[in-house]
C-alpha cells in the first residue's frame, strides 16, 4: 500500500492506494493557512498511514515553490508557509520514504502517464483554479527547474491588477477562478463564483461575456508565449475553470491560433481525473520511490 496527499490552495485530497492505484480509503478537507496548514498536512498523512497496513511510501504534492530534491516546501503565497521540510517531518512521523513535489507537477505526472497528455513528448498541463501554474513536459521529461519551472501564473500579461506575489499584472491575478469571480463582482456589484460567471456567459449576459473575453485574452497571451518556448503538442486545461469545457477551450484555441505564425499549433483538451489528478500523481511518485529502493 502507498499513501498520497495533494494539498491544494483550497482543499486537500488524500488516499490510500494499492500498486494499481486502486483506493481503499480517501479523505478530503479544507486547506488551512500558515502553521495550521503544516499541522493539517502532517495529521492527514498520519491518519492515512494508520489506514494503510503495511504502507510502503508516501507521495505529497504541495503548492508554491518546492525543492523536490530536498523535500522542502520553499514558499506558498496562497497558504503562507516558508521552508517547511515536509519530507523529513513525515519520515520522522511515519518511518516511510517520502516523495515531495509541486501539486501542478503531480497533476502533470498523472496526465503524462495515464491521462490527457499520454503519448505526447511535449505537453503543458495548466490547472486554472485558486492559482495558475503549468507542468511542462519537454522531450518526455517533466521540467522541475529547482522548483521554479512552470510558474506561468506569475507571468505579466499586461493587466493592472496587483498580485499576491507582489507583482502587478500577473496571469493568476486576472484569470484564476477567484479572479474571474472578483472581476465580475467589481463590474456588476454582485458576488458570485467563476462557475456562475461561466453559466452567465452561456446565457449571453453582457457583463459576464466581457469578463470571459478578457480572461480568454489573458490566458491566450500566456499560453501562446509558452507554446513558442516549449512547442507542446497538447495543452491540457484542468482546475475549476476547465468545467466550462468548450465555452473556454474553443475561444482560447482561437486566441492562441491568432497569436502564432509558423509555430506548431497545440491541441487543447481538458484534464482527466477531475480534481484528483494531483493525488494520482503523488501516488505515482510514491511508487517511483519503491522502484528505486
Amino acid at each position: 500500500m502507498i499513501v498520497a496527499l495533494d494539498v491544494g490552495g483550497t482543499s486537500m485530497k488524500g488516499a490510500v492506494m494499492d500498486h494499481s492505484l486502486e483506493r481503499t480509503a480517501t479523505v478530503r478537507r479544507p486547506t488551512p493557512r500558515g502553521d495550521a496548514a503544516v499541522a493539517a498536512v502532517l495529521d492527514t498523512v498520519g491518519e492515512l498511514v494508520a489506514q494503510a497496513p503495511g504502507a510502503e511510501a508516501v507521495g505529497l504534492a504541495v503548492p508554491g515553490i518546492v525543492d523536490d530534491e530536498a523535500g522542502v516546501a520553499v514558499w506558498s503565497e496562497n497558504i503562507g508557509w516558508r521552508d517547511v521540510p515536509f519530507r523529513d517531518l513525515i519520515r520522522e512521523r511515519t518511518g516511510l520514504p517520502v516523495a515531495v513535489g509541486h501539486d501542478v507537477r503531480a497533476g502533470g505526472t498523472a496526465q503524462q502517464r495515464l491521462g490527457a497528455a499520454r503519448g505526447a513528448r511535449n505537453s503543458l498541463v495548466v490547472p486554472i483554479g485558486t492559482g495558475i501554474a503549468a507542468a511542462m513536459v519537454i522531450d518526455g521529461h517533466l521540467c522541475v527547474g529547482n522548483g521554479y519551472a512552470g510558474e506561468i501564473g506569475h507571468m505579466s500579461v499586461g493587466a493592472d491588477e496587483p498580485c499576491v506575489c507582489g507583482g502587478t499584472g500577473c496571469l493568476e491575478a486576472v484569470a484564476s477562478g477567484p479572479a474571474v469571480a472578483r472581476r465580475y463582482a467589481r463590474l456588476t456589484g454582485h458576488e458570485t463564483t467563476a462557475d456562475a460567471v461561466a453559466a452567465l456567459v452561456a446565457e449571453g449576459e453582457p457583463d459576464a461575456v466581457t469578463v470571459w473575453a478578457e480572461t480568454v485574452g489573458w490566458l491566450g497571451t500566456a499560453l501562446a508565449a509558452a507554446t513558442v518556448l516549449a512547442a507542446p503538442e497538447v495543452i491540457v486545461i484542468g482546475g475549476g475553470l476547465s468545467r466550462a469545457g468548450d465555452l473556454l477551450l474553443k475561444p482560447l484555441a482561437d486566441d492562441i491560433e491568432a497569436r502564432l505564425t509558423f509555430h506548431r499549433r497545440p491541441r487543447l483538451t481538458t484534464a482527466r481525473f477531475a480534481d484528483e489528478a494531483g493525488c494520482v500523481g503523488a501516488g505515482l511518485w510514491a511508487l517511483d520511490l519503491l522502484e528505486t529502493q
